[in-house]
This record gives C-alpha cells, structure tokens and sequence, in this order.
C-alpha cells in the first residue's frame, strides 16, 4: 500500500506527525502554488524565505532516501492551487492513501476536509504535535473562565512543561520580570546577526519571485535578505542570539533606535514558524544559559515567555475562537489605511517612517515597533481592521494568520472586545520618545497636544480615549487614564477632537500621504 504525504510551506520539520507514519516506499509531495503565495500580497522576502527553504528540506528528504514529487512554481502541469494539485498527483500515482499535518490557518483546515470528502481514497489530516499546548488543552483552559488571560495560560504552562520551575515554585520567586525589561538603550554597541551566502537555490528563488512578483511590497536582494532557510542555519542564528544577544535581551527587549533595525532580538520568529526550530528546544536552551550563569533571569524569562506564553497563546486563541473571530471590530473602526503604511516617505512621524522602513527593507519589525508604533496609530486614527491585520499578514516575513489575525486584531487594535488584550494597548507619543530616540529627529513636537506642531500620536491618543469612553470607563485598568480628560476642559478638549478631525481629512484628501508643509520653526 503507497502512501502519500503532502507537506505544506510551513511544515518543515521531521517531526511532523504525517511523516512518522510513513513507510519507505512512501512518497512526500511538495508545491510552490500561486494561490498561497499570492492570497494578500506577500512581501518578496517572505515568499522567496518559503520556497528557499521548502527546496531545502525537500532536497534533505531525498538526501535521506524519501521519494519527493516537488512542484515548482512554474512547472507548467502546476495546477496553482493544493487541493488541486492533490487531485493531479493522485491521478498520475494513484496512491492508496493521502496524510497531512493540520494546517496552521483555518481557510486550509477547510479546504483540506472538503477535499477528503472528495478524494477517492482516503485523506487524513493528522494532529499538529509541533506546539506545546494541544487544541483540547487550550479549550480546558478555557473553561468555566468569562476572559482568558495568557498570564494564568503562562503559568500553567510552565509548570507543566518545568520550565524555569524549582519545584512548584517559579524561578527567582515570581513568574513575570517584565517591569525590568523597559529600558530605553543606552551607548552600547547591538551584535550583528550571523549572514550566509546565498547558495544556488535560493539564488533561482529571488530571481523567480523578483519576475513574477515585482508588484508586491520590499525590497529583495543578497543585501537585504537575512533568513535562515536550513535547520543548519536557523541554529546557528539560535546560538548566536544566546551567546551574543540574549543577556542583554530582557534590558532592552522593548527600546527604538533609530538605524537599529534588530538589537538583541533573536531574528528567530522565522524559523520557529517554518517548523525549522522547535519552541520547546529553543525554550530549554535559553534555561539551561540561565542556569550556566551566561544571561540574567529577566532575560531568560521574557524570552521563555515570548514562546511558551504568547506564541502559544495566540495559537491556542486563534483555534478556539474562530472563523467568526476574523469578522470581530469591537470599536467600528473604518478608516482607509494610510499609503504611507507601504510608502515610509510619505509621513513625517519618524517612528512611523523607521518602523515602515524596516519593513520595507527586512520584512521585519521588533514587537514595539509592531505593536506601540504601527499598531498604535492604526488603533487610536481607527484604521479599517481588515485594511490592518491584511497589512501585518503581508508584510512580515513570520506572518502567517494563527499567529498574525490575535495580535493584531485582538492585541494592537483591540477589536475584540478585550478576549486577547484586558485593556487597548494605545499610547501618546510620551511612550515613544521614552523608549526611543525617535522623537529627538522628527518633526512633530512630542510635547505638544493641540498645536501646529503637536505630534498626531497626541491628539490622536486623547481623541481615540474621548470617542470610546462609555466602553472603557467600565475597565478598571483605564479608570485613570480617562481621568484625565476631565482635565482638559472643553475648549483644549475640543482643539484635541479638531486636529484628530483635521489630520484624518488631510491625509485622506492626500490620498493617503500624511506629510504636511510646516512654517519653519523658531529655535
């Protein structure tokens, strides 16, 4: 009896529950398919960091025995879609049996049953084993509680897991270090990460997705494209982060600067999310450079929690709450999304413009820069939702929609109604120029609210706060926040709702270009 497994883009591991079944006279099918790199519009790293990789493991796979059928993009029998690519295959091998791991996105998860329903033999969709916490884990988590919370999932977690445990009792006596992990960088110099030539492979992969890709966003080149496409690779980018960034990781996990594209970041999300890494291997790693005395306790924490709680969270969140979840817009928000979201030089607010064009450059933004700086203005200007998270999940080189759509839709903008986030995650422009250097270049005024010159994050923050009120005052996390409005009296209340209006009408008359012409400013 032949049996077939397909292995999708982001199933790159030998550890895959599909594969463990399979006999050596079993087949593996692979295929690069223009429905899924083209369903929104990829940036090119990510796209070429795929197929890159997918040519990688498949010609380890044949390396080691297992018969590959691999379908490039442009194979002319390539039918463009997975689904019918199955039914192709299987009309020219006629195998007895088909397997798949359970995709990460719910629209595959879909096509796949459709699909089984509809094959003349059998097709399995096999339990995803590569997470930590299963769907039937995440959903007893859930029970009987009215808002989940990822501290109390973290928590659980780590003591199932022992990680960063001393019996019962957590590591340094509590279970979160996250108020010394603030600081905004100091003069030190940030490490450069590890950078490989690009082989053959990955060279036919640039020039494939530079033809047939040239209209989606970023920049891709020898120059620009940073990301592990081998296990090999992805550890050893793993193993630089623990022995030159991971001390200083915790410090600094949340500071800006300007020309620092990535600090002490691990630049990890990529393989993780590839299957190229494990969370669990990468989690115990990290321990084990605590417990060796080469990184400090808030590090190692901060960096254990950004796997073990978030990452899993989000998953488990995404799995249990949709597809209705994806239609969820809390606070109504509508307006268009800026053109300078895929153009940095169409806004004068230099954080916008910095992160932007890391991402242009490097499909790539820390956490902050996602969340405090493009999340925060989508959330406070009441961008479009879906104009938002279909941003996030093209845009970044690590996007896929389980991970992408919960920190988006529910993290930075909150339009679930508080299921991921217990309050919006929305600032003034004091949080940015505290944790970065951005303010001290720009051309907006920090300090200023309702002025000429006042930076858009200010008037847009208290805007934001005066138009939702009624909702949150019922949220104890931002009692004294709106306290402060109350401060302001009517006529600084009402200039803050008039620039907020006045910024939205003109970048919208500007066809979405946020840049203004200013009278030269006195010293």
């Amino acid at each position: 009896m032949a049996r077939c497994c397909l292995i999708l883009g982001d199933q790159l591991s030998t550890n895959l529950s599909a594969l463990k079944g399979l006999e050596p006279e079993d087949a593996v099918v692979m295929t690069e398919v223009w429905s899924e790199a083209s369903y929104v519009k990829h940036h090119k790293q990510k796209i070429a960091l795929i197929f890159s990789a997918m040519r990688h493991f498949a010609a380890d796979l044949r390396e080691s025995g297992r018969e590959v059928i691999y379908t490039e993009l442009t194979d002319s029998e390539n039918s463009q879609s997975l689904t019918s690519e199955v039914q192709r295959i299987q009309l020219g091998h006629q195998f007895d049996a088909w397997c798949v791991t359970e995709p990460g996105e719910w629209r595959l998860k879909e096509e796949f049953e459709l699909l089984a329903s509809r094959l003349p033999v059998p097709f399995e969709i096999c339990p995803e084993e590569r997470f930590i916490c299963s769907h039937d884990e995440f959903n007893e988590f859930l029970a009987g509680r009215k808002q989940p919370r990822m501290e109390h999932f973290y928590r659980r977690i780590r003591q199932s897991t022992g990680l960063l445990m001393d019996g019962k009792d957590p590591v340094g006596g509590q279970w979160n270090f996250d108020h010394d992990n603030r600081k905004a960088l100091d003069q030190r110099e940030t490490p450069s990460p590890p950078t490989w030539p690009v082989d053959v492979i990955t060279e036919e992969v640039f020039e494939l997705v530079n033809t047939h890709f040239s209209d989606h966003f970023g920049e891709l080149d020898k120059r620009s494209f940073r990301w592990p496409v081998t296990r090999e690779q992805a550890l050893e980018m793993f193993d630089h982060f623990i022995e030159e960034r991971l001390e200083s990781f915790g410090d600094f996990q949340d500071a800006m600067i300007l020309g620092k594209d990535t600090l002490f970041h691990s630049l990890i999300s990529t393989s993780l999310n590839l299957g190229l890494l494990s969370p669990l291997e990468i989690c115990v790693a990290a321990e084990n450079a605590y417990r060796d005395g080469a990184a400090p306790i808030n590090a190692v924490e901060g960096f254990i929690r950004q796997i073990i709680g978030w990452r899993e969270y989000v998953r488990g969140l995404y799995w249990a709450y949709m597809p209705e979840y994806k239609d969820r817009n809390t606070l109504n928000a509508s307006w268009p999304l800026p053109s300078f979201y895929w153009d940095e030089t169409k806004t004068d607010m230099v954080c916008l413009s910095e992160a932007i064009r890391n991402t242009r450059q490097n499909a790539y933004a820390h956490h902050i820069q996602r969340l405090m700086v493009t999340g925060n203005f989508a959330l406070i200007a009441g961008c479009s939702v879906d104009a938002v998270c279909e941003w996030y999940l093209s845009v970044y080189a690590d996007a896929y929609e389980w991970v992408e759509l919960p920190n988006t839709l529910g993290m930075a903008l909150f339009a679930d109604d508080g299921v991921m986030a217990s309050k919006p995650y929305c600032s003034s422009g004091k949080y940015i120029d505290r944790m970065s250097n951005y303010c001290k270049s720009c051309r907006y005024r920090v300090k200023e609210v309702t002025t000429e010159d006042a930076c858009p994050f200010n008037y847009l923050y208290w805007d934001f706060l005066h138009t939702h009120r009624v909702r949150f005052q019922s949220n104890p996390r931002m009692a004294m926040i709106l306290k402060n409005i109350d401060r302001f009296g009517d006529e600084k209340l009402e200039a803050i709702k008039a620039q907020a209006a006045a910024f939205r009408a003109r970048v919208t008359q500007n066809g979405g270009d946020a840049r203004t012409l200013f009278k030269e400013r006195s010293p």
